[in-house]
């Protein structure tokens, strides 16, 4: 269970969740473990198979509080409101700053800010801890462009300069990934993304990574009220989550490609545990899966400081964070959207 700002977030498991008084009781085997004020709690985001009592879910409604169910992997199960009011003005806002080029800009460049910062503090990390096993004038080539266009992000003036920086920081970040790739690589390396389908085992690795996170994320953004398929950075289309890919943008360095260079580094995932298509498309067997949504999970455990909201938190409620301050920068309750940019 966390407490961030005015959400509450229950993430322990076989958690039942009724009304004592003017508190959300939350009970473990039938005993308390803990009582929140529904006072000044505007949204309760419960993780797992956890009940809800019929009299709190009423109470909630009466005080206009936001009961969003995720099911364990944090994928969004359904969000029950009292009135549609706030979500109504909330995405009306959302549509139409996403036609604004103007409010497009601002919010892109928040996002490419955090990814930015973020590819750069992992690469700066491996080059600290392993300093004598990469090839540190291509790192540090990779790193001073980097940062240059970090700076340069401030003066973008339209919307087709800055996916021209992000592309080309993406394109320049993945020619030295196999680099990075310490362990196992004559099985494991990496030419260049290839995505529908994965040709190789690393972009296998990145692809399922990176869909598992999306899902994460439009979770987040349902769960506070806002459409995932409506973007700013990423223009609509039918089908594409683009706020959902938008967000991902600032958390793909630290939550995707971090977790799945540990992967391969720590040999925590194996050549055996992929199988090779007729079409050369590489994928995870079934036990392959297992593993890798074991460690995702365990990795999303791991506790770190959120740095705008200075709480601890675990890693995987940072979509949930992410999609909340989104939506109160949309209420006009912050005044720039703060992306995440890691500290670890």
């Amino acid at each position: 269970m966390k407490k961030l700002q005015n959400v509450l977030y229950v993430t322990i498991p076989d958690c039942y969740l009724s009304l004592s008084g003017g508190n959300v009781n939350l009970l473990v085997e039938q005993k308390s473990i803990a009582k929140v004020p529904l006072n000044n709690l505007e949204g309760i985001c419960t993780f797992g198979y956890q009940g809800i009592s019929p009299a709190l879910m009423e109470e909630c409604l009466e005080r206009k509080i936001g009961l969003s169910f995720f099911n364990q992997y944090g994928r969004f199960r359904a969000r029950v409101v009292g009135t549609i009011d706030g979500n109504v003005i909330l995405r009306k806002t959302q549509y139409r700053w996403s036609d604004d080029e103007h409010h497009c800009l601002i919010i892109a460049q928040s996002f490419i800010t955090g990814k930015l910062y973020n590819t750069l503090h992992l690469l700066k990390q491996f080059r600290k801890s392993h300093a004598m096993r990469i090839d540190l004038n291509a790192l540090d080539e990779v790193i001073g462009y980097l940062r240059d266009r970090l700076s340069d992000l401030k003066n973008v003036s339209n919307m087709e300069s800055l996916r021209g920086i992000e592309g080309e920081c993406a394109s320049r970040y993945f020619r030295i990934w196999d680099h990075l790739i310490l362990q196992q690589k004559d099985s494991f390396y990496f030419h260049s993304r290839s995505r529908r389908p994965p040709m190789d085992r690393t972009n296998a690795l990145l692809s399922f990574a990176y869909s598992l996170l999306a899902n994460e994320v439009t979770s987040g953004l349902e769960g506070v009220g806002l459409d995932p398929f409506v973007g700013f950075m990423h223009r609509d289309r039918p089908g594409r989550r683009s706020l959902s890919l938008d967000v991902m943008e600032e958390l793909r360095p630290v939550m995707a490609d971090r977790f799945v260079l540990n992967l391969i580094n720590r040999k925590q995932i194996q050549p055996d545990d992929f199988i090779v298509k007729e079409n050369s498309a590489c994928l995870l067997t079934n036990n392959g899966r297992k593993k890798f949504f074991q460690l995702w999970q365990e990795q999303k455990e791991v506790m770190i400081e959120h740095p705008f909201l200075k709480e601890k938190i675990k890693w995987g409620l940072l979509p949930h964070v992410q999609s909340l301050l989104m939506a109160r920068y949309l209420r006009h309750d912050l005044d720039v959207y703060p992306p995440f940019m890691w500290r670890g």
